[in-house]
């Protein structure tokens, strides 16, 4: 019996030390053949100090109307390049890219709220219109863009004029489960979390094809496009403090809440959020509009963008 008391002890310890101490022994090579965010900026690219992170933004037009662009998870402001140009013809446009994206700058170390968290999001965007002189705002969201967007408006709907979400994460795609997160936060998965986050990398061709209902739309060009951003110092490290950040957003009991004039579209083969729940938002928001387009999956404002201003255009000439 002692034997045994003493093999059970020794393979415990042996299991203890294989999960706390292994991990550390796995190498986490520096990336390579990345640079300063600056070196891959656009002639129209724009940076400004907000809440200590260097933003990068664009803008497009002027008007009376402001509309401020958040693009989804994996993406940029790249992601609206088809439709930012025509939507200035009813306003002031501003796209910019959520920190852990595009040419944002990526802080690996900061003081006070971590700023790749779901409220330091919501701030940002505050931030941004405090910056650039803007009193009210129609906020259109793709994906995870569409949350911050709604959750902009409950805190604060003085500042939001309307709401335009784009197959909006809401019902689902609040990062890890729960019960997950705080092993994510532990040192041992902060060491590998730059390597699951390099999966990204690996994974981004199949991930982009998803999200399109005809892949064969997307150009080399739009491949480009989407890996630029991955030629960012820290952008592995950057996206693993964003996903150890993320939390449920509690939405769904929200939703009578927000009352402003709403336009849903979705594709009607969106395989990232299935078109349904899109249906569900318009249904369950008390002032929404919805709009499916025909053929086009997940990000409609890529794939199909006629018919995108479309829908949009007769929402806007509806707002009072």
């Amino acid at each position: 019996m002692n034997k045994l008391k003493r093999i059970l002890g020794i393979l415990l310890i042996t299991i203890l030390l294989i999960v706390t101490v292994g991990p550390f022994l796995i190498p986490v090579p520096p990336l390579e053949n990345t640079v300063p965010v600056e070196q891959l900026a656009d002639l129209d690219s724009q940076f400004v100090e907000l809440n200590g992170i260097k933003v990068h933004y664009k803008t497009w037009g002027e008007g009376k109307s402001t509309f401020i662009l958040l693009h989804g998870f994996g993406a940029s402001i790249f992601s609206w390049r088809e439709v930012a140009e025509p939507l200035s013809a009813y306003g002031r446009v501003i796209a910019y890219d959520r920190p852990a994206f595009g040419l944002t700058e990526r802080p690996l170390e900061w003081e006070g709220a971590n700023p790749y968290g779901p409220q330091s999001q919501v701030d940002l965007v505050i931030a941004l219109m405090d910056d650039l002189n803007i009193g009210k705002a129609i906020l259109v969201g793709n994906s995870a863009g569409g949350t911050i967007s709604m959750q902009v408006a409950l805190q604060h709907p003085e500042r939001v004029q309307a709401l335009i979400l784009v197959d909006a994460a809401v019902y689902a795609g609040g990062g890890a489960p729960a019960w997950v997160r705080p092993i994510l936060k532990t040192p041992q998965m902060n060491h590998l979390g730059p390597l699951i986050a390099r999966q990204l990398e690996a994974q981004g061709t199949e991930f982009l094809k998803t999200a399109f209902h005809d892949p064969a739309k997307i150009t080399p060009d739009i491949f480009e496009g989407y890996r630029k951003p991955l030629q960012a110092e820290n952008w592995d490290k950057a996206l693993w403090f964003l996903t150890t950040a993320s939390e449920e957003s509690g939405l769904v009991e929200q939703l009578a809440e927000l009352t402003l004039p709403t336009l849903v579209i979705t594709g009607d083969d969106d395989r990232i959020v299935p078109t349904e729940q899109s249906l569900r938002l318009a249904d369950e928001l008390p002032n929404a509009t919805l709009s499916v387009i025909p053929q086009c999956g997940h990000v409609p404002h890529e794939e199909c963008p006629a018919e995108f201003m479309q829908a949009v255009i007769e929402f806007l000439s509806n707002l009072k």
